[in-house]
């Protein structure tokens, strides 16, 4: 009975990828920057390989590895959540998704209003947590929709609970989802519900992502095709919009996601379970919050026991990111870096440096070639090199 257990830290980048200068990205590293907080402890990563891989160049190098490790290159044009899982499962985006550095379109706002009977205020790019201070008091008078942007393909919409209950702020991003398409075509509308009084207002646990769907199929796909379970932990399957998943858990928080995975480690089952850890990013990275990013990790460290000890005699685990967001930056948004690869499993060699890939999507190549599935997913598997 195969598994493959495949988690993403998500936004925990290593180093500035080669044309990091083209993304406004150059001296990008979130584990440098991570590195410098008294709180970063994390011995289970170091013993897998993390300070070893190539152009790491803090942390002490070990001789005594359990694991094997890689760098991982994005190839596809973009930086955000949904290209890099969609890489890591073996899609390459050729083409970036569109952004909207200066707002949306009169037009675009113009049908969203009309469709949803409520007015928009904002539309420009803003950190999540100023937007909510800056816009919300004026949406809890008004009732009109906080829409805002960033740097990557997302169009958000923040509504307080009370004003817009959160069913309807759902159904608000599922008719904005529709409305994006073509040269609109966001990679991902994002419900952000907040509460509380002005000017405390805090956001809660219940976002929720209405993705595009991918192009074509991904790992995902085939292994669903293929009669193998396809078990979505946290945002998973909101970013590849259900396409490829049987069954979808969510988390509102990194420890939710690991209890969850650990749970699924008891089931039986062959396929895989792929988990996203988003409070690095979400909680951290974004809020340059350097401490509160090195206890976070810190603190997956300390559970990785568990889901060591949680592994059967054919498992495999994979430990990666979708893309960077450096929190010793001035920028708050994602990064242009390398990412992580750290293999473990008791069929897998330890101490193997599969040096620097090409491509996220080697992850979503091997996985399919540990099942024996043909495909013609992007990547190359590095599966022999690390399998005895």
């Amino acid at each position: 009975m195969k598994r493959i257990f495949l988690i993403i830290l998500d936004s925990f980048g290593i180093g500035e990828a080669p044309d990091a200068a083209n993304f406004g990205d150059e001296g990008s590293n979130t584990l440098a920057s991570v590195y410098t907080s008294e709180y970063l402890n994390v011995p289970n990563m170091a013993k897998l390989g993390l300070f070893n891989i190539d152009g790491v160049e803090v942390g002490e190098r070990s001789d005594d590895l359990i694991g094997s490790y890689a760098r991982m290159t994005e190839q596809s044009l973009g930086k955000d959540t949904t290209i890099g899982h969609w890489e890591i499962a073996g899609l390459v985006s050729k083409k970036p998704l569109p952004t909207f550095p200066n707002g949306f379109p009169k037009e675009l706002l113009d049908e969203l209003s009309r469709r949803t009977k409520r007015g928009i205020i904002c539309n420009k790019p803003y950190s999540g947590t100023e937007v909510i201070r800056d816009y919300g008091k004026e949406h809890v008078e008004t009732g009109d929709l906080i829409v805002y942007t960033s740097a990557d393909s997302v169009l958000q919409i923040a509504a307080h609970e009370e004003i817009v209950p959160i069913e309807q702020l759902y159904e608000y991003c599922e008719i904005a989802r529709e409305i994006c398409q073509g040269d609109w075509s966001v990679g991902r509308i994002i419900a952000r519900p907040f509460v509380g009084e002005y000017p405390n207002y805090e956001r809660t646990p219940r976002r929720h992502d209405f993705s595009l769907q991918p192009p074509k199929d991904t790992m995902l796909d085939v292994l669903k095709d293929n009669d193998y379970e396809v078990i979505g932990i946290g945002k998973i399957s909101d970013i590849f919009a259900g396409k490829g998943i049987t069954s979808t858990t969510s988390t509102t928080s990194n420890a939710e996601g690991i209890e969850k995975t650990i749970g699924v480690m008891s089931k039986d089952f062959e396929g895989i379970c792929f988990t996203n850890l988003v409070d690095f990013d979400m909680v951290y990275g974004h809020r340059n919050d350097i401490d509160g990013y090195a206890k976070a990790l810190t603190y997956f460290d300390s559970q990785l026991p568990r889901i060591l000890e949680g592994l059967k005699d054919d498992d495999i685990l994979m430990i990666t990111a979708d893309h960077g967001c450096d929190p010793g930056t001035e920028s708050t948004d994602h990064s242009r870096e390398y990412t992580p690869l750290l293999v473990y499993g008791k069929n897998i060699k330890k101490g193997v440096n599969i040096g620097t890939r090409s491509s996220f999507a080697d992850i979503g190549r091997s996985i399919l070639d540990y099942f024996g599935l043909e495909n013609n997913i992007d990547g190359e598997s590095f599966l022999d090199k690390v399998v005895m």
